[in-house]
């Protein structure tokens, strides 16, 4: 089965089914499609590495009563290549039909008209709530409380800076933005100064919020905080921190308690089945996530601080090269790695495919609940990193240790699965 490039095209293989989505509930089938896009530079070798890792733990946690059908789709230089389109309608009429993806990562060429295309997936189909989770396998890793990081992070995915609306200081727009502000508000700006706009959404901000609150409860956390620089940008972040905090007293209280109620009424001790909101400064909380990692589980942020404390949380644990993530909507997923397209390491069989095969095993664990299989596979992780079986990103930090390559990695990781 060719891929698809028009609309017309589109025909899932016919030994898969569909997931759906009715009553704010996702149903998965046994043997749901997932579709794949294997991406650019590296991502041909990671992606298919987390394939071959996702159906081991299948197959091993389910005994052939589950499997995955996949299903490729194409963006970046193959989709260019074969459809003529660096994003086909197809592909993203594909994944709304499916549900749910596996991407590997993309680069925007310089000239093609979009300003990122991961970004334009995600915009195209909703996908609101970026999910990053950080966590410590036994990797090298900086930092004294390595082993104490263990958080997810919300990240919004449509506004703040990703609406994407600026302009040049020397463009006719901007012009006319300092002339209507100086008019008709009051407030100069430089003529010097290019402009940009930061919209945040009382919407946006509470089905994000929804999310996180629902991950919590579903997963047994206790703590989520609002993360925001609300003390300066009140109308802004600080109405994001309100609205988040509307969501959690008012939809679901029964969960809920306030850092205040906290001390009032629970003398500093979360009580069971009760998860904490509370909220931090930007700022600070760049610096808590270092001091006090413990304190921390669910950090839900506008776009702009997601995109900065997910890579700083997983500097404390060795950094991008083990970061998963998940853009989500309702009722669709793409999951794919945190990190770049490292074209300077493309098919050269060296590439640390573990974030890839994460971002597999949260979608299939913590997006369709196939969580046997995703447990499976973080084992595994653990096993090879306790072995001292790694790729070289990892193996230059051991002394002594050979290096695997990518493939090698990949077959090793589906040995500790089967044995499990």
């Amino acid at each position: 089965m060719g891929i698809p490039c028009s609309v017309e095209e589109l025909k899932p293989p016919s030994e898969g089914s569909l997931a759906t989505w009715s009553n704010g509930a996702l149903n998965v089938p046994n043997n749901p499609v997932i579709a794949y896009i294997e991406g650019d530079g590296i991502g041909p070798e990671v992606v298919r590495s987390a394939r071959m890792v996702l159906d081991a733990a299948v197959e091993k946690a389910y005994g052939g009563s589950r499997r995955i059908v996949w299903w490729e789709l194409a963006a970046g230089s193959k989709a260019q290549e074969v459809c003529g389109d660096l994003l086909p309608k197809a592909t993203l009429e594909a994944i709304k039909m499916v549900r749910l993806a596996l991407k590997g990562p993309l680069t925007t060429p310089v000239g093609s008209g979009y300003r990122s295309l991961n970004v334009s997936i995600r915009q195209a189909l909703d996908l609101y709530a970026n999910i990053r989770p950080v966590k410590f396998y036994g990797q090298p890793a900086p930092h004294k409380y390595a082993d104490k990081v263990n958080f997810v992070i919300f990240r919004e995915n449509t506004e703040d800076v990703y609406a994407g609306i600026e302009w040049p200081w020397d463009s006719p727009e901007a012009a006319k933005i300092r002339s209507f502000l100086e008019r008709e508000l009051g407030v100069k700006v430089r003529e010097d100064a290019g402009i940009g706009l930061k919209p945040i959404s009382k919407f946006a901000t509470q089905r994000l919020m929804r999310r996180a609150v629902e991950w919590a409860i579903r997963n047994g956390n206790k703590r989520i905080t609002l993360m925001h620089k609300g003390n300066i940008m009140k109308y802004t972040e600080g109405a994001f921190m309100q609205w988040g905090y509307e969501v959690a007293i008012n939809e679901y209280r029964e969960y809920i308690i306030t850092e205040q109620e906290l001390w009032e009424k629970y003398n500093g001790e979360i009580p069971e089945g009760k998860i904490l909101v509370n909220d931090r400064i930007a700022d600070n909380m760049l610096q808590q996530i270092i001091t006090r990692p413990w304190d921390y589980e669910i950090i839900v942020a506008p776009n702009l601080n997601g995109d900065y404390i997910s890579d700083a949380a997983n500097a404390l644990v060795g950094g991008i090269g083990m970061a998963a993530g998940m853009n989500m909507g309702d009722g669709i997923a793409v999951a794919e790695p945190v990190h770049g397209t490292a074209p300077k390491y493309a098919g050269k069989d060296v590439i640390n495919p573990t974030a890839e095969i994460l971002s597999g095993a949260l979608l299939i664990g913590n997006f369709m609940g196939w969580r046997e299989a995703s447990s499976l596979i973080e084992e595994a992780i653990r096993k090879a990193i306790a072995d001292k079986k790694v790729t070289y990103d990892l193996a230059r930090h051991m002394p002594g240790v050979e290096p695997l390559k990518t493939s090698e990695y990949t077959k090793e990781l589906i040995e500790y699965i089967k044995e499990m």
